[in-house]
C-alpha cells in the first residue's frame, strides 16, 4: 500500500513566520527553514526575537488565523486522499496549525508543541523528536508502506532521502541545486503526475 507524506508550509500553506514578520514589522523573523539548516537553532532565534519584542502565542495565533492555504492546495489534498493515506509532516506546532489544517479538511498532521510562559514572558517549544519527519517516513516504511514525499526546505531533505520516491515542491533554486537527486516541481499538476508515476 502507498502513503504520501507532505510538508505543510511552502507546500500547502504560506510560511507562517513570514506573515508574523509582516504583521509585526520585525524583519528579524525573515529566516525560515529555507535559510537555516538546524531547526532547533532557528526556533531558538525566533523565541529570543519574540521575547525581545513582546510577541506572545496569542499574537501569533491571531495572525495565523488571517492566512489562507495556497491556491489549489485544498483541491490537491482532496485528490491525493482519494488515492492513498496522506500525512502532513511539519516542523510547525499544533497550536499554530489549527486554522490552516481546518481549511485543508483536517488531514493527519504530525508536528510539535509550543506554549507561552507568562512568568518568563517567552515562548516555550517542545520538539516531538529530532528529525521527526525522517523518523515518521522510516516508521511507515517499516510497516511495508511505499512512501512518496514532497517538501521545499532543508528540514525536508532527510524525509525525502528516507522515502521511496521524493520531490521538491516550490523549493528555492539554491536548495534544489544543492540536492539534484530530487526532481524540482512547481505546480500541483506536476506533483499529481509525479505521484501517478511513482505510487
Amino acid at each position: 500500500m502507498e502513503v504520501l507524506c507532505l510538508d505543510m508550509e511552502g507546500v500547502l500553506t504560506p510560511e507562517i513566520w513570514h506573515h508574523v514578520r509582516d504583521r509585526t514589522g520585525i524583519s528579524e523573523l525573515n529566516l525560515t527553514t529555507r535559510d537555516v539548516k538546524d531547526y532547533r537553532e532557528l526556533m531558538d532565534k525566533r523565541v529570543e526575537i519574540c521575547a525581545k519584542h513582546g510577541v506572545t502565542l496569542k499574537d501569533i495565533q491571531k495572525y495565523i488565523a488571517e492566512l489562507d492555504v495556497m491556491e489549489g492546495a485544498r483541491e490537491f489534498m482532496d485528490w491525493a486522499r482519494m488515492r492513498c493515506p496522506v500525512f502532513i509532516l511539519s516542523d510547525t506546532f499544533y497550536e499554530f496549525a489549527g486554522p490552516l489544517i481546518a481549511k485543508l479538511d483536517y488531514p493527519t498532521l504530525l508536528c510539535h508543541s509550543i506554549a507561552y510562559d507568562e512568568s518568563a514572558k517567552r515562548l516555550r517549544y517542545t520538539l516531538r523528536q529530532e528529525n521527526q519527519k525522517q523518523k515518521a517516513v522510516e516508521a511507515l516504511r517499516s510497516l511495508n508502506y511505499r512512501v512518496a514525499a514532497a517538501g521545499d526546505s532543508y528540514n525536508d531533505t532527510h524525509m525525502l532521502r528516507a522515502a521511496n520516491a521524493a520531490a521538491f515542491f516550490r523549493a528555492p533554486e539554491s536548495i534544489a541545486r544543492e540536492f539534484p537527486q530530487f526532481p524540482s516541481l512547481h505546480e500541483y499538476s506536476e506533483l499529481k503526475e509525479f505521484l501517478i508515476e511513482n505510487l
